[in-house]
């Protein structure tokens, strides 16, 4: 199943089709983190058609799908002895780190896929401590990477500055979220859910713009100012 798309300015993820106000960069890259492994056949298909580099622990779950990496970066402190050595005798280009380094692994991938410019989808980066997913979800948000955050569970895309994002969403969405990354968004304007909000600020002290619900198929999310990150939960995690 190919899942990207010929259209300069959108792209396609098993959930969702979301197309951009402007032309996003050519190629798109998928990055596999360490945190919440992905489902081997939703990672299997989000890697169709797009390069996969894994961060650490990411190693483990292209592993178990058998899909190879273009390249593997980390500190090599979290994943599994065999799937790094499946990754030396695969000759996986690796890029490895100190563990005791001032980034992290996943900030550093960053830094090294910001340089291909490309479209990145970071898979493995939800669930496990909130401290790694804060700081993800901010480095994403203010690094100049066009790309989105992305699992079968949750997925985050994020808008920067005068942008706008319409998306088609191929299953049903259990919330919606607007999360400002910056002090204010300003602008924020949202069609096609029961909420709509049209020009309105948002801040991060009283992030209320939380768990809409979609009218139909299709959401637009527009923005004038600010950086903000667009949730969409697919399936909550089940409390103990």
């Amino acid at each position: 199943m190919q899942l990207n798309t010929t259209e300069k300015n959108a792209i396609s993820l098993p959930e969702v089709y979301a197309g951009y106000s402007a032309p996003l960069p050519p190629g798109e890259l998928l990055l596999a983190g360490g945190g919440r492994a992905p489902a081997p056949n939703w990672l299997c298909q989000a890697a169709s058609g797009r390069q996969l580099w894994c961060i650490d622990r990411g190693i483990d779950c292209c592993h178990r799908a058998g899909l190879v990496p273009l390249r593997l970066i980390g500190d090599g402190d979290s994943a599994t002895e065999q799937s790094w050595q499946w990754a030396e005798e695969n000759k996986v280009p690796i890029a490895k780190f100190p563990v005791k380094k001032d980034y992290t692994d996943t900030q550093l991938a960053l830094e090294m896929a910001a340089a291909e410019q490309k479209y990145v989808v970071l898979t493995g980066a939800m669930g496990g401590r909130f401290d790694h997913a804060y700081s993800t979800i901010f480095s994403f948000g203010h690094s100049n990477i066009q790309g989105c955050i992305a699992d079968e569970q949750e997925t985050v895309f994020f808008l920067r500055g005068k942008e706008k994002i319409t998306l088609t969403l191929r299953r049903h969405a259990r919330a919606i979220s607007l999360l400002p990354l910056t002090a204010a968004a300003s602008g924020v304007t949202i069609q096609g859910v029961y909420w709509p909000l049209q020009d309105a600020e948002l801040t991060q002290g009283l992030p209320y713009a939380v768990s809409n619900e979609a009218a139909g198929e299709k959401i637009s999310i527009a923005l004038d100012n600010g950086i903000l990150a667009v949730y969409i939960c697919w399936q909550e995690d089940k409390l103990a």
